[in-house]
């Protein structure tokens, strides 16, 4: 354990890995998106975007604007698509950047437009439609009229559409009905688009579940979120392709101590030794994203064996079960990674937690550092310009 307290480590060379191991899968005609919002899942946007480029992503896939935005500042000079907005939003920069970003009504659309007059050149702009997630985008029923504007926007050099996409509720379960009608909606609503003299560079529906398990919603482009981070986005459905997990959190135990049967642990003491123990301090907590639903649930790795979690999470620490091993402190505590090992995973601490993996890895932060490797180099990568001291 090195003297940081408690580490993320990030796996570049697994990242890359998994990006290139899905543009196999999809194949050749399909353009490959990175999805690195919310900081790249809680891995590090800007060192995960180079990777993912570096793998061969085609594009990459943000929410907000100011993401685009700060990829841009960090030297991204790809195909970046935004698609999370707000009334009054300014889009000039975004438009001046070279960023494609989303439109879900008419009066997006027209705030759009005047972003691109102000940039002084036409807005790359890409129509959402909702199929049936009642979610983001456009109804059906307002369909129409979108493209319509958006078409005379395009006549009158505003805006160019260069994608038209939509986004599953279901697909990570792959027998659901609700992926069938999604799909025959978008392609109705191609239809409509087509129609009105729309011919965008990319049509786009399937995330990562449906990229791996449903080859018809593929389309010109997929975007890989979470699978790209090597987290399997439909668990107990998805067949194996070879992804592997990027992050590991990792701590060093901070107090070893004896308890006596019958002692607590923790706040509310929820548990009570049964026998004499000896219980270990990891010095994180949900200060740094650790869910408290993990008190007494979630387990941990540490010198060759799995560790339960004893009572609460705090915010500053939890406590794990030593059972008779009386462990140096500073011992290594794996809380999740790879599983290679026989480490718990993110995917083992989302059901300790009655969670999803996403959920487990984005929270994930706090006071925690962050550190880069490639296991092709095992070199670790210097995150300082990206802030990763957290």
């Amino acid at each position: 354990m090195s003297p940081v307290r408690a580490e993320i480590v990030v796996d570049l060379g697994a990242l890359r890995a998994n990006v290139r191991r899905l543009t196999d899968l999809v194949g050749p005609e399909v353009q490959m998106m990175s999805v690195v919002k919310a900081d790249g899942y809680g891995h590090g946007m800007l060192a995960c975007a180079q990777a993912a480029r570096e793998a061969g992503a085609q594009w990459l896939g943000v929410a907000t604007l100011e993401e685009a935005l700060r990829l841009r500042e960090g030297g991204d000079t790809g195909r970046i698509l935004s698609w999370l907005s707000g009334p009054g939003e300014d889009y000039a920069a975004a438009v001046e950047r070279g960023i494609d970003v989303t439109a879900y009504t008419r009066a997006e659309l027209d705030e759009i437009v005047r972003g691109a007059w102000t940039a002084g050149r036409p807005a790359a702009v890409q129509l959402k439609v909702d199929t049936g997630l009642s979610r983001g985008g456009s109804t059906l029923q307002a369909w129409p009229g979108l493209v319509e504007a958006a078409r005379e926007a395009e006549i009158a050099g505003g805006i160019s559409v260069t994608g038209i996409w939509s986004h599953f509720a279901c697909s990570d379960e792959p027998e659901h009905p609700e992926n069938d009608r999604q799909e025959q909606a978008f392609r109705a609503a191609l239809a409509v688009a087509e129609a009105a003299g729309l011919r965008p560079q990319v049509r786009h529906l399937a995330n990562s579940a449906a990229a791996i398990l449903r080859p018809s919603s593929r389309f010109d482009l997929v975007r890989c979120g979470i699978a790209t981070y090597g987290l399997d986005p439909a668990p107990g459905v998805t067949s194996p392709v070879g992804l592997v997990p990027v992050m590991t959190v990792r701590a060093g135990l901070a107090v070893v101590k004896p308890i006596a049967a019958g002692a607590g642990v923790s706040y509310g003491h929820t548990w009570v030794a049964e026998h004499d123990t000896t219980v270990g301090v990891v010095p994180v907590g949900y200060g740094e994203g650790i869910l408290r639903h993990a008190g007494n649930t979630a387990e941990v790795w540490s010198a060759g064996r799995r560790r339960p979690v004893r009572g609460r999470i705090c915010m500053d620490q939890f406590v794990v079960d030593l059972d008779a091993d009386d462990l140096p402190t500073g011992t290594e505590v794996v809380l999740f990674g790879p599983g290679f090992d026989g480490e718990p995973t993110a995917q083992d601490w989302a059901e300790a937690c009655d969670t999803i993996n996403y959920e487990i890895v984005t929270r994930i932060g706090g006071r925690l550092h962050r550190r880069y490797l490639d296991r092709r180099t095992s070199a670790a990568l210097t995150g300082a310009a990206e802030g990763v001291t957290r």
